[in-house]
């Protein structure tokens, strides 16, 4: 009896499963529909959750970010505006610790590839963003123990091969370009990258 009911678990199973494979092609259909419609959703709710908005994607590789705020920042985010590959292709941001230099560079970061993912970004009406096809950074500490290099050096390595591949279509965001060395030979060394990159035509933050 025992055998029995396993044999009979078993062509039922057997059935089911026969049923579900000659529906195989909609079922599949159903399910990428689904999964679909599921990810549309879920950028709808993070878009309410930020009052984000569509820019406006150009035809170049600019920046015009209007009110924009960095999408992890809680409670009131003091706007920014950036605009930048119109008048000029090299924007360069001074001013005192904790005033916001980082947070502005990752905000612009951030929106370029929010928007280049097919996501709203946080910030105001009329934002315009083109499309870039390489986006590169160096903000923060990548100091490296394993390769025993030096924080000024992990950062030279990182920005010798951003200055090798950066172009026309690139946006590039470095934080802190020559710091960690003599101020004067640090100015010099970050004044010679700029030029650089200017001369490759990437849009540089």
């Amino acid at each position: 009896l025992a055998v029995e009911e396993k044999q009979g678990i078993q062509r039922i199973l057997a059935g089911l499963s026969e049923g579900v494979a000659q529906e195989l092609e909609s079922i599949d259909a159903s399910l990428h529909t689904l999964g679909e419609l599921d990810f549309i959703m879920a950028r709808a709710r993070y878009s309410q959750r930020l009052d984000a908005w569509a820019p406006i994607l150009a035809d170049e590789a600019v920046l015009d970010i209007r009110r924009g705020r960095h999408p992890l920042l809680k409670g009131d985010v003091v706007p920014v505006n950036i605009r930048l590959g119109e008048d000029f292709d090299t924007l360069v941001i001074t001013g005192p610790n904790t005033g916001g230099k980082t947070v502005t560079l990752k905000t612009a970061g951030l929106h370029v590839l929010m928007a280049q993912s097919g996501l709203h970004i946080p910030a105001g009406e009329n934002s315009r963003l083109g499309v870039f096809q390489r986006v590169f950074t160096d903000i923060g500490d990548e100091q490296s123990i394993e390769q025993s290099l030096s924080t000024f050096s992990s950062h030279m390595k990182n920005i010798v091969e951003i200055v090798s591949k950066a172009g026309r279509d690139s946006l590039v965001l470095l934080d802190e370009l020559g710091a960690g060395t003599d101020p004067v030979e640090g100015a010099a060394l970050a004044q010679s990258i700029l030029e650089k990159l200017h001369e490759s035509g990437a849009r540089t933050i």
